[in-house]
Order: structure tokens, then sequence, then C-alpha cells
């Protein structure tokens, strides 16, 4: 996880001695207007000559002048100059700016906000995986900001923190499954949390069996490398609300036996993004001393067909009692958040939210950019209001009661999944998920709960776009930390 040094500056020389140099152009009907600081009116020439429109993710790079920075790249950023557009600019050009040192950004801001997104798009760009590359791709090291604000304005520790937590969802994701498996992920979640003062429990599969967690344990029982369940605590001193995050981990998804066809097999290395994206908010609230008590819960399984594996119509008993038919082997998800989720409400937080590459359904619904939401209405409503906050995607989807008929089982409390026939499948999980949500203690009231199904946004597996390269995107990330920042406000 290697993320740029980042800095302000309010010196000219200090953005001119940089390998390159970064401005914008906004698109106008009246022609390409450039966004520069002072001492950049020549490159406004040089773009009327190269025909720049201004148009989104449109980037040129022009030789630099006597004295000044060794080339000036130029990137669009559309219509508006808002800090949504200037974060999706800056990340562009880093994204697409490969072999630069140094990169100085002289994009004049008169918006502290605007500023952030300037230096947090950059960095969130700048992120490069070759961990497994026999030659190495440079990367930018450094990325300064020219800016009249100073740091505590612009929020620069939040900055980081925020890039380093997606930078290291993205590292967790993009590992091959051979190194990346239940009992080294825990162990990794583990000395994260250690290094930001964050507690941390992890459950083997002995402890599994004693304290009732069915689902996780059956899932990972096809796996010669057993399933964990990891809780994290981080608790402040002043903390007025508590909020649960339970994150799917399944380190590599064959389908169990129900076999995935063969194309399907590839890109199950990143079914764990849910939990990776947990894992990083925390540490990232942790790091920013955000005043909110928050419990993360890492349901973590490989799930590998074998002669020890779960079978369709074997029963599981999940955590508090429940007991499940397994109809498809391969609608794991939902039996590991199971758990999880019955876990988290033992604890009576404000609210929960889990986060999963849960459905194929939900790719097809809505692609890959936007997250499916769903639960509690006024719960939604918060998460998509901090996932907009930070240009995050999300869609608000029904949970009808009316799909209950389509989990009933002949032996079991529920099935997992309903076969031969069409239902709307992203909806069917959170309808089942919703059954493991606890109520209030002396109430029929539920916890208020929210789902997220990132299964297609959490893996870029076409070009990059703005500040998303190819491969894993750390998708939650920023939304969960914004959520856990707003929630500490109230």
């Amino acid at each position: 996880m290697a993320v740029p040094t980042l800095s302000l500056t309010d010196s000219p020389a200090s953005v001119s001695d940089a390998d390159i140099v970064l401005l914008a152009v906004r698109k106008d009907a009246n022609g390409p207007e450039l966004l520069a600081e002072s001492g950049f009116e020549w490159v406004a020439e040089a773009i009327d000559a190269l025909d720049v429109s201004g148009a989104t993710e449109e980037l040129v790079r022009i030789p630099g002048v006597a004295g000044g920075p060794r080339v000036v790249a130029v990137v669009g950023i559309g219509e508006r100059a808002d800090a949504a557009s200037l974060r999706l600019a800056a990340g562009s050009a880093l994204r697409q700016l490969n072999g630069a040192v140094s990169v100085a950004i002289a994009v004049p801001t008169d918006d502290a906000e605007a500023a952030a997104a300037l230096l947090e798009g950059a960095a969130l760009g700048a992120y490069g995986y070759d961990g497994y590359r026999s030659e190495t791709k440079p990367r930018p090291t450094s990325i300064r900001l020219h800016s009249v604000f100073d740091e505590t304005a612009v929020g620069i520790d939040r900055v980081r923190s925020v890039a380093a937590a997606v930078a290291r969802t993205k590292d967790l994701v993009n590992t091959p499954p051979a190194d990346l498996f239940p009992a080294s992920m825990a162990d990794l979640a583990v000395e994260a949390a250690a290094a930001v003062g964050i507690d941390s429990k992890v459950w083997d599969e002995q402890a599994l069996a004693a304290d009732g967690f069915g689902g996780i344990l059956a899932v990972g029982r096809g796996s010669s490398r057993g399933p964990r369940l990891v809780r994290l605590e981080y608790a402040p001193a002043g903390a007025s609300a508590h909020l649960a995050l339970v994150g799917k981990g399944i380190t590599y998804d064959s389908g169990g036996i129900s076999l995935k066809p063969m194309t399907a097999l590839v890109g199950m290395k990143t079914d764990m993004a849910g939990a990776a994206a947990v894992l990083s908010a925390m540490v990232a609230l942790a790091e920013l001393d955000v005043p909110i008590r928050v419990s993360g819960w890492l349901c973590l399984a490989e799930n590998l067909p074998s002669s020890t594996a779960v079978r369709p119509n074997d029963v599981l008993r999940i955590r508090g009692g429940k007991t499940v038919e397994v109809i498809n082997t391969d609608a794991e998800g939902r039996l590991v958040l199971a758990d999880g989720l019955a876990a988290a409400s033992e604890e009576q937080p404000d609210a929960i939210v889990d986060v999963a590459t849960l459905t194929g359904a939900q790719l097809v619904a809505l692609g890959h950019r936007i997250a499916g939401l769903m639960g509690e209405d006024a719960l939604v409503g918060q998460v998509r209001d901090a996932a907009d906050s930070v240009d995050e995607s999300t869609w608000p989807m029904p949970l009808p009661r009316d799909l209950m008929q389509y989990l009933k089982s002949d032996v079991a409390d529920l099935a997992n999944t309903k076969l031969g026939m069409t239902v709307p499948g992203m909806l069917l999980a959170g309808v089942f998920l919703q059954e493991f949500i606890g109520k209030r203690d002396g109430t029929e009231t539920r916890i208020p709960w929210a789902h997220l199904d990132i299964a297609g946004p959490s893996h870029n597996t076409a070009g990059g776009f703005g500040f998303t390269g190819s491969g894993a995107t750390g998708v939650a990330v920023r939304t969960l930390v914004r959520l856990g920042e707003q929630l500490a406000a109230k």
C-alpha cells in the first residue's frame, strides 16, 4: 500500500519545480476556460492550438518553458468546477500520468472542500498494484497542491487517511487467493487494527462451533484453510452513537458443490471486498479520532467443493438459533452475513450496515458503477446521503415481503434461495438478510439496518475511469467513513 506524500504550498516556485504541473480546463459554450494559478497564462494559447475542449477526463501534455516544470498537463473537468468534478478530474489525470515522480496541482479554488477534493482525487488516481509484477511501473510519490488554505482548512489528515484506507482495500482485494485466505486476512486485520488502537477478537473453527456460528462454519467447511470471524471494536471516550459494520469476506468463491461455470470463477478472489471495506473504514475512523463507537464484523471463509463441503439440503443453525436449509451452496454470502448480523444485533447498536459482493443480480440490475442499497428507510437515506457526498453511486431498492414465499423450506425456518424460476435475486437476498436483524430490547422494532450490495462496483473489469483504474475499486470505504462522521455529529 503506497500512498503518495500529500502536501500544500502557497509558493509558486515550489509548484514549478515538480516533474509535472497539473492545470484544468472547463468546458464552456464560449470556448474552453483555463483554470490555472498565475504564471501559467501562456498555457491558454497552447490549449487553443491543440483544440482542447475541456471535456471530462480529456488530458493533454504540453512541454514546459524555461525555468518552469518539465511538463504541464491539462485535464478537462466538464462544464462544472465543483468538488465532485475536480475530484474526478484530478484522479483521472493522476491515473493517466505514468512515469511522473512528483506532481503539483495549480488549479485555483476559493473553497476548502474543493481543494480537499483535488488532493483526494489525485491520491486515489495515483494508486497502482504491482505486487506480483517482475517490473514495477513508476507511480507519483509526491502530490503538492497550490492553495490559499492551510492544512487544517483542507483537512489534509482526513484526505491522507481516506486515501490510505481505499488503497488498503484495493491491495487486499487485488491479492491472489492463494496468498489471502481467512486466517491470513484475519491476521492482517488484527495487525492493522492494533496499529490504531482498535481492539480485536478472532474466532477459529473450534470457537465458531462453540459459539453457534453455523453459517460461517458451514461455508468454510469445504476448504483446508478454515473460516474465521473477526470482531473489531473502536470505542473512543465520549462516543454517543454505536454503529455496527458487517462485511462479507469470502476470500475465494468457487460456488462450492454448486460449482460456478468456468468463466464465472475468474474474479472470485474479490468476494471479500465488503470485509476489506469495513476494516479499512474503521482504521480511517480511528486514525481521525471520530467520536463514534464502531464494531466491525468480518465474516471470513473460503467456499470450495470437497468431500467435507456443505451440500444442498444440509440444514445450518445460524447464531441465535434460526435454521436455514441450503438450496444453493453458491448463495453462501448471505449465510456468513446472517451470523455476523445476528451477532452484531446482540449488542443493540444504534444502526447496522452490511457491505457485501452479494449477488450477480445486482450487476444485472445496476451495472458496475452503482451499488444496490436496501433496508430501513431512514438509515438508507443516511447512507445514500453519505455516498452522494463522496461521489459513490448507490440506488435504493425495495424489500418486498411477498418474496418470503420463495424462502420457504420443508424442513427448516428458511431456505437460502429459490431455484427453478426467475426471482429478483438482489431483493431476495436482502429479504433473507433482514430476517437476521435483531429487535430492540423489549420491543418488536428491528434495529435500523442498511445493506449495500457492491458486487458490480467492487471490481472494475473495464478500462479506467475517473480516479478508478482496472481491478479493485475500494468502493464503500469513503461512504462508510463519511457515514461514521455524520452519525458522530448528530
